[in-house]
């Protein structure tokens, strides 16, 4: 197929296509170094400065407070999920997890393995439909940190604000909604988000990370394993991933020049998230929408079919229609649209116009 399809995938994600069309135009030769990207050392001077644009501009978008470190990682978020834990529990504390979806639950899983971590709230039992009210949320005010999932990606469950956690550090996994609205940083001890979803190709992770926090890591760490070593390395301890970081920068350029920052960039998201779900309401005898209301997730649109064959149907049928992608989650089935930054308004539309098609066709079948 030679032309490019409407790319619902909740990632590897879809790329802004003005970020693709450089990555094209520069990639057998990166302007002044005579090679290719994919090519250059993560200690030549080439990649200094697209290191140091791409921290640059992240702290300008997000506003990033002094006392914070910046470093890119690889491993993904399911990294984060041990080395939170590893590098913050141990014999005496233990940590409080909310529980909002199945990556939560993951994360849950991996810390126990390296000390004890209570569970703060759990959606399971409501199908994980929601998010907490905070005067659902058990505390422990002794917990070494409090972990969230602002945007559970499988359920399209989403936080619009942290949890008020005190004064315990909390540890958020932004995977799936970094770089699509504006936040708070002072708000966190923790935050890690994978690349893939709105901030790049695969193979790298974000973390923003106080310094207050890092200084409470526990000693005689495995290195790679150790925040310690990625800082005072400046995210080249190890062999850094070049090429998604130099997306990265792209990406934020593009969120700045194109799209004129996070707050500019938000409202867009929330308009193409209100075509999906208006859609669903206004046909909700034959769409149901997994998420609550006030829960539903900007990022990832998550909704039922009235049997399973017809979910069949309407899939192929967008395929059809150039609009991929779009089956839930094996865990959970469904059909899930995942509509990042990256997806245009014309995408989310044509998918509307699909919906509506295919309901007209099946409604009274």
């Amino acid at each position: 197929m030679s032309e490019r399809v409407f790319n619902f995938s909740a990632g590897p994600a879809a790329i802004p296509l003005p970020v693709l069309e450089q990555v094209r135009a520069e990639m057998l030769s990166l302007p002044g170094a005579g090679m290719s990207v994919l090519e250059i050392s993560h200690r030549s001077k080439w990649f200094d400065a697209i290191l140091g644009e791409a921290e640059e501009n992240l702290r300008r978008i997000l506003a990033v407070p002094k006392g914070y470190h910046v470093v890119f990682l690889q491993g993904g978020a399911q990294l984060q999920f041990d080395m939170v834990p590893i590098n913050f529990l141990d014999a005496e504390h233990s940590a409080d997890y909310v529980l909002t979806g199945s990556w939560g639950a993951k994360a849950l899983e991996e810390a126990r393995i390296s000390g004890s971590a209570r569970v703060a709230w759990d959606g399971k039992p409501e199908r994980w439909v929601r998010v907490p009210r905070s005067s659902e949320l058990d505390l422990d005010p002794d917990a070494r940190y409090v972990h969230f999932t602002s945007n559970e990606t499988i359920q399209g469950v989403q936080f619009r604000e942290p949890p008020d956690t005190g004064a315990v550090p909390l540890v958020c996994d932004a995977s799936s909604d970094f770089l699509s609205r504006p936040i708070d940083v002072s708000r966190y001890g923790l935050i890690y988000a994978c690349a893939q979803k709105n901030a790049g190709p695969a193979g790298m992770t974000v973390v923003v990370l106080h310094d207050d926090l890092l200084a409470r890591r526990r000693e005689g760490l495995h290195r790679m394993l150790d925040y310690r070593s990625h800082v005072d390395g400046g995210s080249r301890y190890n062999t850094s991933p070049v090429f998604p970081i130099y997306v990265f920068g792209l990406i934020t350029r593009w969120i700045e020049r194109e799209m004129g920052g996070l707050s500019a960039l938000t409202r867009v998201n929330e308009e193409k998230a209100k075509v999906l779900y208006d859609a669903l309401d206004e046909h909700a005898g034959f769409y149901t929408a997994h998420a609550e209301r006030d829960s539903r997730s900007v990022m990832n649109v998550t909704f039922r079919l009235p049997s399973e064959e017809l979910e069949k149907e309407f899939l192929a049928g967008a395929a059809a229609r150039g609009l991929v992608e779009l089956k839930g989650h094996r865990s959970v089935g469904g059909v899930r649209a995942s509509i990042y930054n990256a997806m245009t308004r014309a995408g989310v539309e044509a998918l509307r116009d699909w919906m509506v098609e295919f309901h007209t066709a099946h409604a009274s079948s």
